[in-house]
């Protein structure tokens, strides 16, 4: 999670009391930003954003890495004051006022974008832990300010991941080591065991596949090369 030391003269940011929603939104950073132009430049890199620390006037510090060597149009950015190498295209950087923290959409929102997070060719990709009414007031925010973006996906961390038919076969898969390597029980002889078609239970076995990759694709992402 993002640690953030504010003090009074710093951006005010405020986590919301009840945490309900789960919004993975892509925005499109504007031009003068640090990161949205290094990354537009080349448009190949994945900057992955480690840790930031946003100060007043767009000002702040940031750790972050990349797919490629990026220190030479990090350091000709006009948004970036000093940068310090910290390994193989891993860096941190004092941003310049005015040289792109939080977009105002954000601030005023008052919200949290989860880190590490990613920017490619311009657009930042964040995940924001919060009440439904801030997401829908992040979003309206960022279409007065005619900034582009894309909800990529919404839910609610209280909600369950898998109806209890799907929990039972789960975990009857789970147990008798249907996704195992090699697999334990076939297709067929586990149809069987919970007396259901063979072609019923591969529609519920993509399902719940196709559930538990969503939940943990951000996971897997940041943490893999």
């Amino acid at each position: 999670m993002l640690k953030v030391a504010m003090s009074l003269a710093m951006t005010r940011f405020t986590r919301c009391d009840k945490m309900v929603n789960l919004l993975r939104i892509k925005v499109r950073l504007p031009e003068g930003h640090w990161s949205g132009d290094v990354s537009r430049l080349r448009p190949e890199a994945i900057l992955r954003i480690e840790e930031t620390m946003p100060l007043s006037k767009g000002r702040g510090t940031a750790k972050l890495s990349s797919s490629i060597d990026l220190a030479a149009e990090l350091l000709s950015h006009t948004g970036i004051d000093d940068l310090r190498h910290l390994g193989v295209n891993r860096y941190e950087v004092d941003i310049a006022p005015k040289g792109g923290g939080y977009i105002k959409p954000i601030t005023e929102t008052g919200v949290i974008p989860q880190s590490p997070f990613e920017v490619r060719d311009g657009w930042v990709d964040w995940t924001i832990e919060c009440v439904s009414q801030k997401g829908f007031e992040l979003v309206q925010k960022l279409k007065q300010s005619d900034i582009p973006y894309r909800v990529v996906s919404t839910r609610s961390t209280n909600s369950r991941m898998l109806t209890s038919r799907q929990r039972t076969i789960f975990d009857s898969a789970m147990n008798e080591g249907y996704w195992e390597t090699p697999r334990r029980i076939t297709l067929t002889k586990l149809a069987e065991l919970l007396g259901v078609s063979k072609s019923t239970l591969s529609v519920q076995l993509h399902k719940i596949e196709g559930v538990v990759l969503n939940s943990y694709a951000d996971k897997i992402r940041r943490n893999s090369p």
